[in-house]
């Protein structure tokens, strides 16, 4: 579990092809890996993953098939950025809101607006999910927790402080990009809880 909180941004040193899935190889820059061990998650850009023979400043990660297709990692080049954030721990502090690291599709981004210090971007959801999305409420893109200011059918805007967009790599997005997107887990439990098939309109029988 994680919270949309990153802690810095990664770089792809290497990228291999390994039985048909793909293997990566990234270095973390500041953030340390030293109370890290096999089998620790960690989400990269928004995908949960799991580590490999981490070492204080590296580890290795490997990636299949689905989640190439599903989101943005299998375009990102050596020498590029991911942005990175640890597990989280019982007694952390929930910075941003839950994320699971398990992306749902991807969002395309539409424009980005000046908006005094900030930036505000609009981006075009899957039709699918945008059902999940609300105003006020949270989506996770990159990995990055953030509030949803606006909503109009599938497109939806964020506001981004210029903080966000120097540690992240969503200060680097150009209209058209994609990002990697993960709609609100509770907005998902409540249509599962609604669902007609679950729903139970009539009172108890105790007899």
């Amino acid at each position: 579990m994680f919270t949309g909180i990153v802690e810095t941004r990664g770089t792809l040193e290497q990228k291999i092809e390994v039985g048909g899935d793909c293997r990566l190889v990234i270095h973390t820059g500041e953030l340390s890996l030293a109370s890290c061990r096999t089998g620790d998650s960690i989400s990269v850009s928004g995908a949960c993953l799991t580590m490999l023979d981490p070492e204080p400043n590296r580890f290795t990660a490997d990636v299949s098939q689905e989640t190439l297709a599903c989101t943005t990692l299998g375009r990102v080049d050596e020498g590029g950025h991911v942005n990175l954030e640890l597990a989280m721990g019982l007694d952390d502090r929930m910075g941003g809101h839950l994320v699971t690291g398990h992306v749902d599709g991807k969002a395309r981004l539409l424009s980005r607006v000046e908006d005094a210090r900030a930036e505000r971007y609009e981006f075009e959801a899957p039709h699918e999910l945008a059902r999940y999305i609300a105003r006020k409420g949270s989506a996770c893109l990159d990995g990055v927790s953030l509030t949803v200011n606006e909503v109009d059918g599938d497109r939806f805007s964020v506001c981004l402080i210029p903080h966000t967009m120097e540690i992240t790599t969503l200060g680097q997005l150009q209209p058209g990009d994609e990002v990697n997107l993960e709609v609100d887990l509770i907005a998902r439990y409540l249509e599962r809880l609604t669902a007609p098939e679950f729903r139970d309109d009539g009172p108890a029988d105790n007899e």
